[in-house]
């Protein structure tokens, strides 16, 4: 059974960091196509990254240069590291493995 479990979330400052996690089990975790989606209250889901087996990267443009995902193959974990936060970031980040998906981490970017 895939089990998807994020964290990291929480209140930074415009311009802050953070990053976030996902640990992931039940499925071969270094064999598996791993996404970042996010969802603004109110709003559709968008999706933010995606990372092949082979560490292949995509990011959306609107995070493009800011947020950057990787993997830990060893750890099963997924993660995404973001900076130069900006309150249009704010959302609830969920992480995907096919149409798998955790709880989700709220991320709140306020001063």
């Amino acid at each position: 059974q895939v089990q998807l479990v994020e964290s990291g979330g929480g209140l930074v400052q415009p311009g802050g960091s953070l990053r976030l996690s996902c640990a992931a089990s039940g499925f071969t975790f270094s064999s598996a196509l791993m996404t970042w989606v996010r969802q603004v209250p109110g709003k559709g889901l968008e999706w933010v990254s995606s990372i092949h087996p082979d560490d292949y990267k995509t990011h959306a443009e609107s995070v493009k240069g800011r947020f950057t995902i990787s993997r830990d193959n060893s750890k099963n974990t997924l993660y995404l590291e973001r900076t130069s936060l900006k309150s249009k970031d704010t959302a609830v980040y969920f992480c995907y493995k096919g149409k798998n998906r955790g709880q989700g981490t709220q991320v709140t970017v306020s001063s």
